[in-house]
């Protein structure tokens, strides 16, 4: 299927948007016609690559007739030849439906499934792991909740993660992740399962979701540390349920309780968004994996197994045997491979 009038519309619409910029325009219609601009910029840059690709084929094409330049003719038509289909595979791309919420900031949860200790320690490591892979992207990861466990595990781990376009990268994270080794506490040396939960919720604005403060139940108590001791002799930790939903976000990060209080409800607007999301896009949390599931052994997205020194994705069958480099935060190659699975299905769909 041939693109040719499709893109012929968007060029023709960049330049109507161009001609009413530089008329003069203001105020509100001004900025919608510079927003839609910049988003189909890139696009019609690329169109107009080729456009220009395509002529120099129709010209090359013309000069095979002529003995003295067919020899190069020839040579800029084997340059040609795969240059024209790439770009109308990015134009394509650059052409499915996005995710609104792609170019958002993010929440990642990670908690231990099944396991017990052995899976609240690799529960750390991940999350930790993710701090790295932010601070290789250049974003900015802040902890909002982190409750570890006498042997320095992690019960439950909340951050936000801000940046541009962190959703978009980190939305293919949510899942079970299973983890095979041998535990340090381990005698005989026998390899165990474990799992761990990952769950990215794309940040949601206070006008994304509106929260009636009288489906609220807001309870406060004191925060308290690993085995159970007080940690401070104030009110501080913070319990919302959201009374509509069942939601509960529990936080004691903080030493006060408004700033308790703000992080809760951040993390509860994310839950809330993500439910109104999957409510609208029925189909999307099946199409990603993105379900965190049960948390069972048998549900997993990737195996991360130490003794052979390999991570595997299950959902794109790809094995890389550098674990110790995906753990200090290397994930770009399995990002990138799943994204481009993901448009590929996509762009299957549309066909």
């Amino acid at each position: 299927m041939r693109l040719d009038s499709k893109l012929d519309r968007i060029a023709a619409r960049a330049d109507e948007l161009r001609a009413l910029l530089a008329g003069g325009i203001g105020g509100e219609e001004f900025v919608r016609a510079s927003r839609e601009l910049s988003e189909i910029e890139p696009v019609v840059a690329r169109i107009d690559e080729l456009r220009t690709a395509e002529q120099a084929q129709h010209e090359a094409e013309a000069l095979l007739a002529d003995p003295e330049m067919r020899e190069l003719a020839e040579a800029e038509l084997r340059a040609l030849k795969d240059r024209i289909p790439a770009l109308e595979h990015e134009i394509r791309v650059a052409l499915l439906p996005r995710d609104v919420a792609d170019e958002r900031s993010a929440i990642l949860e990670v908690r231990p499934a099944a396991g017990g200790d052995e899976a609240a320690l690799f529960a750390a490591e991940l999350f930790t792991m993710y701090q790295r892979y932010a601070a290789l992207r250049g974003w900015r990861f802040e902890i909002l909740e982190y409750n570890d466990t006498e042997l320095g595990g992690l019960k439950e781990g909340i951050a936000e993660i801000a940046g541009k376009g962190v959703f978009a990268r980190l939305k293919y994270e949510s899942g079970v992740h299973r983890v095979q080794r041998v535990p340090a506490t381990e005698a005989q040396g026998r390899i165990h399962t474990s799992t761990v939960t990952v769950a990215v919720l794309p940040e949601a604005e206070e006008v994304d979701v509106q929260v009636d403060e009288s489906d609220l139940r807001i309870d406060v108590y004191r925060a308290s540390g690993a085995g159970g001791q007080h940690v401070n002799k104030t009110e501080s930790a913070v319990r919302i349920t959201h009374l509509p939903t069942g939601i509960v976000v529990a936080m004691q990060e903080e030493k006060s309780q408004h700033k308790n209080r703000a992080k809760a409800m951040k993390i509860l607007r994310a839950r809330l968004y993500e439910q109104q999301r999957a409510a609208l896009h029925a189909t999307r949390a099946a199409d990603r994996k993105s379900q965190v599931g049960t948390g069972d052994r048998s549900e997993r997205i990737r195996t991360y197994n130490f003794p052979q020194g390999r991570v595997s994705d299950h959902r794109i069958n790809l094995t890389l045997y550098k674990i110790d480099r995906v753990m200090q935060g290397e994930l770009d190659e399995f990002i990138d491979a799943l994204i481009a699975e993901d448009q590929a299905a996509r762009l299957a769909a549309e066909e």
